[in-house]
């Protein structure tokens, strides 16, 4: 989705009529984590804030600044990526 950051890509996947955010899988920055990455499946994501989204993990519910992510993915097909 050219032109568009991640929290505008999310928020298109969770109003598109055939995608879903739920099917999404969101790549973010994560020190400490192989390779420094993390993969967030989109039924993990609870809120899409201003500045961040929160996220359901086995820590409890953290809040991810969008800064972080990396790239999100859809039916293995990118539709962004940072940097593009």
């Amino acid at each position: 989705m050219v032109g568009m950051g991640a929290r505008e890509t999310l928020n298109r996947l969770r109003w598109h009529p055939r995608l879903s955010l739920r099917d999404a899988r969101v790549t973010i920055a994560h020190r400490g984590a192989p390779g420094d990455v993390r993969v967030i499946r989109g039924d993990e994501i609870l809120e899409l804030g201003r500045a961040f989204m929160r996220v359901a993990s086995r820590e409890g519910e953290v809040e991810i600044p969008y800064h972080r992510v990396l790239r999100i993915e859809v039916g293995g097909r990118t539709l962004w990526r940072k940097g593009d």
